[in-house]
């Protein structure tokens, strides 16, 4: 979206396919400014017509500012003599022919009218300190001449180009490479940056008069690359394009801009980016993904072991009391590898919880089958809940319902109610409430002389978590209710 100064919005009245126009040229006008070794100013004409409004800012990254202060609010009224005013009156590129003074630096200032559709959508004002011009080479020559076609552009209103749409959302820099490529696809200048990348992919002769199209496929081939057959498309298209290309050597991310004059295409213009090493981080990022889902997947199996283990142990003992010992640490086992099989294919980091919470309700419900019928639901949304935090809550979730059903519902057929809530201070309150026979009288969490393990576990993983956990009776005196709340 295009940023305008809040001092500068009530003076100015900018439709959409204007705004997307000078957005799309705050985007790309880096390119111009270093090309030209210049500061540029976007001026858009106000609502009162002899106004003019300064919205954006851009110095070189190729040489000395000429704009020590940033002049973004700053507005030219009523000022004939003025270059923006010219400009936009006069539909064409002015000049100063004298070098102007700012601070003691010789400046020289071009006005660029943007004209699109017969419409004056902004003027870019350019800044030249002469004081700190670099030497002419070939380098600068083929910048300053490049600068002069994309001005020209730019005052025909086709730089940014208007079709193009952007992909990635980065555009490199000048500096990072450059290429000048004619019309029949010959390189016809490489900047030494440009250059090295090539190098990179394996090319051994100079860049220079070579097709480009041709080249670059024969470095992908030869590298066992697999060959974008869309290249020459790119390079032959009249809009604007981005394309990244991969070698097992090298990689490059290409800005290709047509360059055109009034009679029609006279080159293109290509601004790339070394992006090896950002591909090879992004790969080592993806292998470590790849490896953390599978020793979550791993942990899952490894878990539903123990709690088959545990299962078999379960049904071998005589002692009812044994028995439900363990079926009791084989429904903490399978909390805990819920958890790790949402980990296994989530992103990393977070845990989607209302899934993790509808499996350990469903393992609740089918564990009370057995001796009653139970509804087991859940009602709201957990969201995100980080990694970190998803295991213990798991537990703790489960200890809860398996209370409720336990001496809740006294093993029985009820309903369980699990209710996660987002509060306003960030913090997730979860609530689990049963419709059995409520609390016993004079019931108090912190009791001492309990020996209850599930509320024991809850207490202690909420303690770790820095979180409150209470438990209440229920509504109209019905049930009972416990309250986790726990800060994320």
């Amino acid at each position: 979206m295009l940023r305008i100064p809040s001092s500068v919005k009530p003076h100015v009245a900018i439709g959409e396919a204007q705004a997307a126009f000078l957005e799309a040229l705050i985007e790309d006008w880096h390119i111009l400014a270093d090309l030209a070794f210049s500061d540029l100013v976007l001026w858009i004409p106000g609502i009162d017509p002899n106004e003019y409004f300064a919205i954006a800012q851009i110095r070189p990254a190729t040489g000395p500012t000429a704009l020590e202060d940033d002049v973004v609010g700053d507005v030219v009224s009523y000022d004939s003599s003025h270059l923006v005013t010219q400009a936009c009156s006069g539909e064409r590129i002015c000049e100063d022919s004298v070098s102007m003074h700012q601070a003691g630096i010789p400046v020289d200032v071009w006005a660029i009218p943007l004209m699109v559709d017969c419409e004056c959508w902004g003027i870019i004002e350019r800044h030249t300190n002469q004081m700190g011009v670099r030497a002419p080479g070939e380098l600068e020559d083929h910048y300053l001449a490049i600068a002069e076609i994309l001005s020209e552009m730019a005052s025909r209103g086709v730089f940014p180009d208007q079709g193009h749409t952007r992909l990635t959302g980065i555009s490199p820099r000048v500096g990072e490479g450059l290429i000048l490529i004619d019309t029949s696809g010959v390189v016809e200048y490489a900047s030494p940056n440009a250059v090295t990348v090539y190098r990179k992919m394996g090319l051994a002769s100079d860049l220079i008069g070579e097709q480009i199209v041709p080249l670059t496929l024969s470095l992908m081939k030869r590298s066992g690359a697999p060959l974008d057959t869309s290249l020459a498309a790119h390079f032959r298209s009249r809009h604007s394009e981005e394309v990244d290309i991969d070698t097992d050597d090298a990689s490059i991310f290409m800005r290709i801009l047509p360059l055109t004059n009034k009679s029609g295409p006279i080159g293109t213009l290509v601004v790339c980016r070394d992006t090896t090493e950002l591909r090879q981080k992004e790969r080592q990022l993806v292998t470590k993904d790849a490896t953390i889902r599978e020793i979550h997947h791993r942990v899952k199996n490894n878990l539903q072991t123990v709690s088959a283990l545990l299962r078999l142990q379960a049904r071998r003992m005589r002692s009812t009391e044994a028995q439900g010992a363990l079926e009791e640490a084989m429904a903490r086992v399978q909390a805990i590898a819920v958890v790790h099989e949402i980990l296994s294919y989530s992103m990393p980091g977070a845990v989607e919880f209302d899934d993790v919470a509808d499996r350990l309700l469903k393992l609740a419900g089918d564990l009370a089958a057995e001796k009653g019928h139970v509804d087991a639901r859940r009602e709201g949304t957990f969201g995100e809940i980080p990694a970190e935090v998803a295991t213990s809550l798991s537990l703790v979730l489960t200890e809860l319902c398996h209370n409720a059903i336990e001496h809740g519902l006294a093993a029985g057929s009820g309903t369980v109610i699990v209710m996660p809530q987002r509060m306003p201070d960030g913090s997730l309150e979860v609530s689990v409430v049963d419709n059995g026979h409520g609390l016993p009288d004079g019931f108090q969490v912190n009791d001492k002389t309990r020996t209850s393990l599930g509320l024991s576990i809850v207490t202690t993983l909420l303690e770790d978590l820095s979180g409150e956990f209470s438990l209440v009776p229920g509504q109209d005196g019905i049930g009972a209710k416990a309250i986790v709340k726990i800060p994320l």
